[in-house]
């Protein structure tokens, strides 16, 4: 498959949403998104290109360094100790090149053999190009992994694993003017496309920041993401007993919907670079909101997910041994150059400002588990203390 370079935008996906737009009057802001990305020919994420690392449009905290799928390896040893240390089924879905799957199964192959014979590993993805990514990277461990769709899965006992999922999904975008809410349309102008303001239909986007407890303020903009809750659904329907554990970039929503975020959280990526446009590079560039972590949590409360754990990625990795580790490597590589080098990279993974460390959180729901002390649980507190 020939990988599509680089352009300013894909015009066939261009031509594609002005006749939808026409047919239909205008697009809803989500339905304008779900086309960019997961158009089943053009979308962002369906088409063939290098989306991950220095050569694509973003780093994920898995392509920083192995370290993150290793420290979560940790983590699903612990719960499978907690299911009993029987069969146990991580799924992963939108694992875009599988390298957090490599970094998990090669951790467990190497520390926890017992765990790595019983483990099963299912890769859903809806983008071919990543399915085969992931194949090529991943052959090593082929006993251990499948890959199906989302509506193959079965019941599994385990953990639904996810890592800058659900920012991904298409969300719809709503102002608030005079005390209403407004829904953003897109549509053609003169000058290409255009945003319109529209009366907002039905109830959904009330009922949903009643939920959350919180909404967008007046003269603000802010983004609803719809997509959560079937998911949330769904996930918690398939797996029998275990764990979710989700990790992404976002907020409780008192603070996405604070009334200094005038303008919401949608952001755009195009070769490393944030804009705010996502009227430009049509298909060629990813496009993102801030998730809702109230809203993951209350819809999760619903179907049987007890929140177990909720805290920053810094947090969640230095319980689970980032510092230890840090200092383990540092001591391995002779090279002082090297050395700092390593020490700056992985600090990307736990730096509040400018890193990855306070933006990306991490919430882990069980079902059937009760309250367990999780390793990731552990406070810096005691770490300091292991070093004094």
């Amino acid at each position: 498959m020939t990988e599509q370079p680089h352009n300013t935008s894909n015009a066939l996906l261009e031509q594609i949403i002005a006749d939808d737009i026409s047919q239909r009057g205008g697009l809803s802001f989500c339905d304008y998104m779900q086309h960019c990305l997961y158009h089943p020919q053009h979308g962002y994420y369906m088409a063939a290109r290098q989306r991950v690392g220095a050569k694509g449009d973003f780093f994920t905290s898995s392509s920083v360094h192995s370290l993150f799928g290793a420290l979560i390896a940790r983590q699903l040893h612990q719960m499978w100790q907690l299911l009993g240390s029987g069969s146990f089924t991580v799924v992963e879905q939108g694992a875009g090149d599988g390298f957090l799957a490599l970094d998990i199964l090669e951790t467990l192959q190497a520390d926890y053999p017992q765990m790595y014979a019983v483990i099963r590993y299912v890769l859903i993805d809806v983008s071919a190009d990543n399915r085969r990514r992931q194949q090529e990277h991943l052959h090593r461990h082929a006993e251990q992994i499948t890959w199906q769709n989302f509506d193959e899965l079965g019941s599994f006992t385990g953990c639904f694993l996810s890592n800058e999922l659900l920012d991904a999904f298409a969300v719809h975008v709503v102002e608030k003017h005079d005390g209403q809410l407004q829904e953003v349309y897109v549509v053609q102008g003169g000058q290409g496309l255009e945003e319109e303001l529209r009366t907002v239909d039905g109830p959904q986007f009330a009922h949903h920041f009643e939920r959350v407890g919180a909404g967008v303020m007046e003269g603000c903009r802010g983004e609803v993401c719809l997509a959560v809750q079937p998911w949330v659904e769904s996930v918690a329907e398939k797996l029998e007993q275990g764990f979710v554990l989700t990790i992404d970039y976002g907020y409780p929503a008192q603070e996405l919907y604070a009334p200094f975020r005038r303008q919401g959280t949608l952001l755009c990526y195009y070769q490393h670079t944030a804009n705010d446009n996502p009227y430009q590079n049509i298909g060629c560039q990813d496009i993102t909101s801030h998730v809702d972590f109230t809203l993951l949590q209350r819809c999760g409360e619903h179907v049987g997910l007890e929140t177990l754990h909720f805290t920053e990625q810094y947090r969640f990795l230095i319980g689970l041994g980032f510092v230890e580790e840090l200092v383990r490597l540092q001591a391995e590589e002779t090279d002082p150059q090297k050395a700092m080098a390593l020490r700056m990279t992985l600090k990307n993974l736990i730096l509040p400002d400018g890193g990855m460390g306070e933006t990306f959180k991490v919430l882990i729901q069980g079902k059937g588990v009760g309250q367990p002390e999780l390793l990731c649980q552990r406070k810096i507190s005691d770490i300091s203390a292991a070093f004094t």
